[in-house]
């Protein structure tokens, strides 16, 4: 136990002494929150800024038309001249302009609305909210003119009814947390990358050692190679803890994310998952006769498997072919029991998902200690 201690702290002291190590173990997890906050954190975003002209006079019609894009959530209106309008436009102060043309209003009572126009320079995205608005608030008002048939009176009576209707609507605003959810989703993402990198980074410490013969010269001591690479397994996972617990810590006291997961839940799931990061790290340096070739390995493993298993993309936009095989990394089930619980499910219903992370923790850890029995070449590995 004293040769365990003695090695652990060694090994900690060993990873911590270089700055590369520390940046991307305690610096990298926080760079990734702030990443995934940039990309899906702007869900509320600027309301979109709208121009109008108003050719049509006075006209009650077209009055009420624009009072009711002024009452439009997330639009923030501008009443102006058709120059200014332009220059707005061409400036882009201006998302979106809507021209009321002479005209308007009779079209309207007529019930066939014309002599309006939306102009924008950034396509349908901005103007299809305030179209789709405008063209049910208008085909409203057009109905009356259809059913009055050119009566004025008859109109006039029917859109003064319309427009004071007395039924009462009752609203309830509900929090949008689908920008959230993606936050932590792909924060989760990125974070699981770097642990398999960081697990992989500590383990190849085994075969540096090698190259620098103080592996050697501790086997020369009472200490046993099983007691070495416990001792590296538990820097590891020691490690990886730290970088989870400081992730969580700072999405919660820092970016204010909930999650949608209570933080033991969530450290339990991500630890499961770092015993399987482990496993795959010690059976990459089995097979590796070098640092070298075993950072070649960890990039040709790692990076295709977290693009596959939706580590760094949303599973949606992978190709379907390559989406068939996620189910056979162990990054996907994590990433499925993280979506799962923040959208209600018991951590108790999702042993399944539990399971399958301890049999690839289990499988690659297996694959990696028999890989060790029958490595002979004391100068390349145990």
């Amino acid at each position: 136990m004293k040769d365990l201690l003695w090695l652990t702290r060694k090994t900690i002291l060993s990873v911590l002494r270089k700055k590369v190590n520390i940046l991307i173990l305690f610096v990298l997890p926080i760079a990734a929150a702030l990443v995934s906050m940039a990309i899906y954190g702007g869900g509320s975003g600027a309301p979109l800024r709208v121009t109008l002209v108003n050719l049509d006079g006075e006209h009650k019609i077209t009055q009420d038309t624009i009072s009711f894009l002024q009452q439009l959530n997330k639009v923030q209106i501008t009443v102006t001249d058709e120059e200014t309008m332009k220059k707005d436009i061409a400036a882009g102060s201006s998302d979106t302009s809507v021209v009321f043309k002479q005209g308007f209003a009779a079209s309207v009572q007529k019930g066939a609305p014309d002599h309006i126009e939306m102009i924008s320079v950034k396509g349908a995205e901005v103007t299809a909210y305030v179209k789709s608005m405008l063209h049910s608030y208008i085909s409203n008002v057009a109905a009356l003119g259809k059913y009055a048939a050119g009566d004025q009176e008859v109109f006039m009576s029917l859109y003064e009814d319309y427009s004071t209707q007395r039924f009462k609507l009752s609203s309830v605003k509900v929090e949008d947390t689908a920008a959230v959810k993606n936050a932590t989703y792909q924060t989760i993402g990125f974070l699981v990358a770097l642990m398999m990198f960081s697990s992989a980074n500590l383990t190849s410490f085994i075969l540096k050692e090698k190259e620098n013969r103080t592996f050697f010269r501790i086997m020369a001591s009472p200490i046993s190679s099983k007691t070495y690479v416990l001792s590296n397994v538990i820097v590891n996972f020691i490690m990886l803890f730290v970088q989870i617990i400081i992730t969580v810590f700072f999405m919660k006291q820092v970016l204010h994310i909930d999650s949608g997961i209570p933080a033991i839940q969530f450290v339990i799931i991500m630890m499961l998952f770092g015993l399987t990061a482990i496993g795959l790290a010690l059976l990459i340096i089995s097979f590796a006769k070098g640092a070298r070739m075993a950072g070649a390995l960890q990039n040709l493993i790692i990076t295709p498997s977290c693009l596959i298993a939706g580590c760094y993309f949303p599973l949606e936009i992978i190709p379907e072919s390559f989406r068939q095989l996620s189910g056979f990394m162990p990054q996907y089930w994590l990433l499925e029991t993280v979506n799962k619980l923040q959208n209600g499910a018991s951590l108790a219903g999702l042993y399944l998902n539990l399971l399958t992370l301890i049999g690839f923790a289990a499988a690659l850890t297996l694959v990696a200690i028999y890989n060790f029995s029958r490595n002979n070449d004391t100068r390349t590995f145990i």
